[in-house]
C-alpha cells in the first residue's frame, strides 16, 4: 500500500460497534474480495472489500474475519484468517501479512492461517445459533458477478442449514454512514490530493489540449501524493460531451470557447473524494457561460446549507429542486407555464438538472447510508448541482464534499479548491 498506516483503534472501535448491534449468540463472517481475472494470466488491480477493511484494516486478498461476541472461548470472539506466507510468495508477489503484522494492523489478537478456517468454523458453529451473512444491499447495486463473499455464503448455508441467518448490511449501512474523526482525516487527505491535481491542470489547459492529456496530468499528481489514483473513472468532458452524464472516453480535443466539465477525484487509503468543476478552455467564461455557472454555484451554496442533522434526503432533494427552478426561470431556460404544467413526478427543472444533488461518501464514492433515516452529524455528503444545455453546447456541474455538523453549516472538505468564476479565470491566465 502507498498510504501511511491507519491507527488500529479505528478498526477496534468499528468492530465493537458492529458486535453491539448483533443478535445474541451469533457469528458474523466477512470475506476479502477476489482478484478478478482479465484474460490469460492478467488480473485487475486488487481492491479490498470495503466491509472487511472497515472492520479490520486488512487490505489483502484471501482474508476472512469472524466476529462472535458471545463465544464461550474468549480467544475466538474475534478471529482474523490470513493467507499463510512464505519466502517463495515474498519473492514472487511481495510481502504478505504475518500474524504479527495482521495484529498490528487490526488490533485482533487471534490471527490464524486461512487453512484452519473450516476446522475453527465447525467448532464455532456448535455454539452459534445464527450466522450473519454479508450481501450487497446498496441502493445503486446491480451486480452480475458472483463475488468471493457470495460463494462463501452459498457454501456456508449449504453446510450449516440448521442455523438462523441474519444480515450484516443494515448494521453496516448505519455505522459506515457516520464517520469517525480518523476517517474524516483520511477523506480530507484525499480531498487535499484532489486539490493539488486540480490546481496543477488549470494553467495546463488551453485550446488544442486533449482530454486524455489532462487525465494524465491528474493521475501523475495523484500518484505522486501516495494515492492509488482516481477514486472513480474520471470524467473530463469538453464542449457538448458535458451533457453526457457519465462520459468517460476522454478522447476529444478541447476547443477555444468551450467549457470542460471535470468529475475527477483522488482516493487515499481506500477513502474517496468526489469533485466536479467546470472551467473555460480559453481561460475566460463568456457572459452566458458565466451566468449559468453562477446559477449553479448559487444552487450549490444554498443546497449545502440544508445538510443539517434531522434533514430527510428525499425532502432535501425537493427543496433543492425548488431552488434550481428559480434559477432556471431567471436564465430563461424555463418559463412560468413550464412550472405550472409540470409533472410532479418529473418536475420541469429535470430537463436541465436530471440527477440527484447529494449522496453519502466515504470508503465508497456512493457510500453506505440509510436514505429514509434523518441526517446525522459526521455524515459526509457530496453537493453537486448542475445545468446541462445540449442546444447551447455546454453543461456545468460543481461539486464539493461536506461533513454534516452538530450545529451550523456543514464543513466543506474542499473549501480550499478554487470555485469562484473569477478565481478560476485568474489561475488559468496565470
Amino acid at each position: 500500500m502507498k498510504y501511511d498506516k491507519i491507527d488500529s483503534k479505528l478498526f477496534i472501535k468499528n468492530r465493537k460497534n458492529f458486535m453491539a448491534a448483533m443478535q445474541p449468540n451469533s457469528l458474523a463472517i466477512f470475506n476479502s474480495n477476489d482478484i478478478y481475472p482479465i484474460s490469460a494470466d492478467s488480473t485487475m488491480p486488487f481492491e479490498q472489500h470495503r466491509d472487511i477493511l472497515y472492520l479490520s484494516g486488512v487490505d489483502q486478498e484471501e482474508s476472512v474475519l469472524f466476529l462472535f461476541p458471545d463465544c464461550p472461548n474468549e480467544a475466538y470472539r474475534e478471529i482474523l484468517f490470513v493467507r499463510e506466507t512464505n519466502d517463495h510468495i515474498a519473492v514472487w508477489e511481495g510481502a504478505k501479512l504475518t500474524k504479527e503484522a495482521a495484529f498490528e494492523t487490526s488490533g485482533i489478537k487471534t490471527v490464524l492461517w486461512l487453512q484452519d478456517l473450516e476446522k475453527v468454523l465447525f467448532e464455532l458453529s456448535t455454539y452459534a445459533d445464527t450466522f450473519y451473512i454479508n450481501t450487497n444491499e446498496h441502493y445503486r447495486a446491480n451486480v452480475e458477478t458472483e463475488t468471493r463473499e457470495d460463494r462463501f455464503t452459498k457454501w456456508l448455508l449449504a453446510k450449516y442449514p440448521a442455523h438462523g441467518v441474519a444480515k450484516s448490511g443494515p448494521i453496516l449501512h448505519k455505522l459506515r454512514s457516520v464517520k469517525d474523526t480518523i476517517e474524516l482525516d483520511l477523506i480530507q487527505k484525499a480531498c487535499n490530493i484532489t486539490e493539488k491535481g486540480f490546481r496543477r491542470i488549470l494553467p495546463f489547459i488551453k485550446p488544442g489540449v486533449w482530454e486524455y492529456e489532462i487525465e494524465a496530468e491528474l493521475l501523475h499528481e495523484f500518484v505522486r501524493n501516495r494515492s492509488k489514483g482516481f477514486a472513480y473513472t474520471p470524467i473530463i468532458a469538453s464542449g457538448n460531451n458535458a451533457n453526457v452524464l457519465h462520459y468517460i472516453e476522454n478522447n476529444k480535443e478541447c476547443k477555444a470557447g468551450d467549457l470542460i466539465l471535470f468529475d475527477i477525484a483522488a482516493e487515499y487509503a481506500n477513502y474517496k473524494s468526489d469533485l466536479s468543476r467546470t472551467v473555460p478552455v480559453s481561460g475566460k467564461f463568456s457572459d452566458r457561460q458565466r451566468a449559468v455557472y453562477n446559477a449553479v454555484h448559487h444552487v450549490k451554496k444554498e443546497a449545502t446549507k440544508l445538510l443539517v442533522p434531522g434533514t430527510l434526503w428525499k425532502e432535501y432533494h425537493v427543496e433543492v429542486g425548488d431552488i434550481m427552478t428559480a434559477e432556471l426561470l431567471k436564465l430563461g431556460l424555463l418559463d412560468k407555464a413550464d412550472v405550472q404544467n409540470e409533472d410532479k413526478n418529473w418536475p420541469a427543472y429535470k430537463k436541465y438538472f436530471m440527477h440527484g444533488t447529494s449522496h453519502h461518501m466515504g470508503l465508497d464514492t456512493h457510500d453506505y447510508g440509510l436514505l429514509h433515516k434523518p441526517m446525522e452529524a459526521n455524515m459526509v455528503f457530496t453537493v453537486e448541482p448542475g445545468i446541462y444545455i445540449p442546444e447551447e453546447g455546454f453543461g456545468i456541474r460543481l461539486e464539493d464534499d461536506v461533513v454534516v455538523q452538530e450545529k451550523g453549516e456543514p464543513f466543506n472538505l474542499m473549501g480550499n479548491i478554487p470555485i469562484d468564476a473569477e478565481e478560476i479565470e485568474d489561475l488559468m491566465q496565470g
